[in-house]
């Protein structure tokens, strides 16, 4: 008996290690299949978001199963930044494109949001059950101490790279006090910056440096007459002025020739019938309560430009103060929970969803909210060089990024009011920030240390 129990013990070890080998070899062909399970790894292990995933991404990509280049992986990360969503989705849905089409774009988004969905479908079903122990609370607080930090740490290395100019300081200004004071949506504020990046690169940026061009010359026409004047001045000096003017005018006439052709050059770039009736009242109702779900989280996902954090704010303007969905103190917590889970931080569309219509409202906020940065990388993928070199395409967006910037700032404004409650909070808050910024971890573990932190705070001080 013990014998056979030990042959069948085996058996099912050999099995379990040629299924193993026989999975790790699909993941690396280039079939629909190996595309589907290369990614799923990456959505199992994708803590931290942002860069951290986008690192794991091209190590698979380039260097595991050398699918790109590096030059090829670098246009996959500027067309994902040049979109909305986030930007290891983006790139996830243009690799599967580039290896298998449509088809491969697919899998490859399947596999890499799977399992945080998963997660967090789980998280949710548990937070139903416990959110209102004490314990649960102080560790939610901790929690979104370190989601402020992140955010704000994430809005000063945004604006540190790319606000240059002293008019993307003032968009990225207005936007958040537009979001803050006025409680404008961040469709209004998208829209507004990007019409402001286009009308400065086709119109005021042009006119400025021909304002900057003409006093140029005019003092440089100055310092040179002036200079004439002193070399040859005699007398009366009538006759010699006219001709140090007609010379001053000849040489300013080439260089007025040489910075024409200069600046013809491009500029620096920088969402019973009664009977029967009345029983089918319940499904009409789940019917209309997931259309609104998920032409919500469409529009979400269509204007979420930088990532997952933009769209806390419109999350909160939805799903708190208009339809009174989440208190403030869930959508808080649904935050913090997007931290912990692996892969994007938009994940957290899966919670509100499920906090609403359960399971298929997870699902339907999920599919609705990734599915508009899933078309337009498909779209702009098939014609990348044309997307990336239209004008106004990339002046649309040199607006959109200071604008980003602020929303990132009112994000942090508005999970701090929401989430954060006592002197605690905010010391965890500002540690994190700091620690963030000198030692650059991954964010995961700094998530996690401050919930561990405000458990432990709790515990001590009672």
């Amino acid at each position: 008996m013990f014998r056979n129990a030990r042959e069948q013990g085996q058996r099912f070890g050999t099995r379990v290690r040629y299924g193993t080998k026989r999975l790790k070899r699909l993941s690396r062909e280039q079939t629909l299949g190996g595309i589907f399970l290369s990614f799923l790894k990456i959505g199992v292990t994708g803590f931290g978001g942002g860069l951290a995933v986008m690192t794991q991404i091209r190590a698979l990509a380039v260097n595991r199963r050398r699918w790109f280049t590096d030059h090829e992986f670098a246009e996959a990360f500027a067309l994902a930044q040049s979109l909305p969503g986030t930007n290891a989705g983006n790139a996830v849905t243009y690799i599967g494109l580039r290896l298998r089409g449509w088809r491969g774009a697919l899998v490859a988004m399947a596999g890499f949001i799977l399992p945080s969905m998963l997660m967090m479908i789980g998280l949710a079903i548990i937070y139903r059950h416990v959110h209102h122990l004490a314990a649960t609370q102080q560790l939610f607080h901790g929690l979104n101490a370190a989601v402020v930090a992140l955010i704000v740490v994430t809005a000063w290395r945004i604006g540190s790279n790319t606000l240059a100019r002293p008019w993307q300081w003032y968009v990225a200004v207005l936007s958040t006090l537009a979001v803050t004071l006025l409680s404008a949506t961040i469709i209004e504020v998208i829209l507004a910056a990007g019409l402001i990046g286009i009308y400065i690169d086709s119109f005021a940026e042009r006119r400025w440096y021909r304002w900057r061009r003409i006093r140029r010359l005019s003092a440089r026409r100055r310092e040179r007459l002036l200079e004439l004047e002193q070399q040859a001045y005699f007398g009366g000096g009538y006759l010699t002025r006219a001709l140090a003017e007609e010379r001053v005018r000849r040489m300013l006439e080439e260089e007025q020739t040489a910075d024409e052709t200069e600046e013809t050059k491009e500029p620096p770039r920088r969402l019973g019938g009664s009977v029967m009736f009345l029983a089918g009242m319940p499904v009409l109702a789940k019917l209309a309560l997931l259309l609104a779900l998920s032409t919500i989280f469409l529009r979400m996902g269509a204007v979420t430009f930088g990532g997952g954090f933009v769209m806390v704010p419109l999350i909160e303007n939805e799903v708190v103060r208009t339809n009174h969905w989440l208190t403030q103190q869930e959508f808080a917590d649904a935050t913090a929970l997007g931290q912990l889970t692996p892969g994007p931080v938009l994940i957290t569309a899966t919670f509100i969803g499920y906090r609403v219509a359960g399971t298929l409202g997870a699902l339907v906020a999920t599919i609705a909210v990734f599915l508009p940065a899933f078309l337009m990388t498909i779209a702009a993928g098939s014609s990348l060089r044309r997307f990336r070199s239209n004008r106004q395409v990339q002046a649309f967006l040199r607006g959109v990024t200071p604008a980003v910037v602020g929303l990132l700032v009112a994000a942090a404004w508005g999970v701090g009011r929401a989430g954060i409650h006592s002197w605690v909070g905010i010391t965890i808050a500002a540690v994190a920030g700091l620690v963030l910024l000198r030692y650059k971890p991954n964010p995961f573990w700094i998530i996690f240390g401050a919930g561990a932190v405000r458990l432990l705070a709790g515990w001590l001080l009672g």
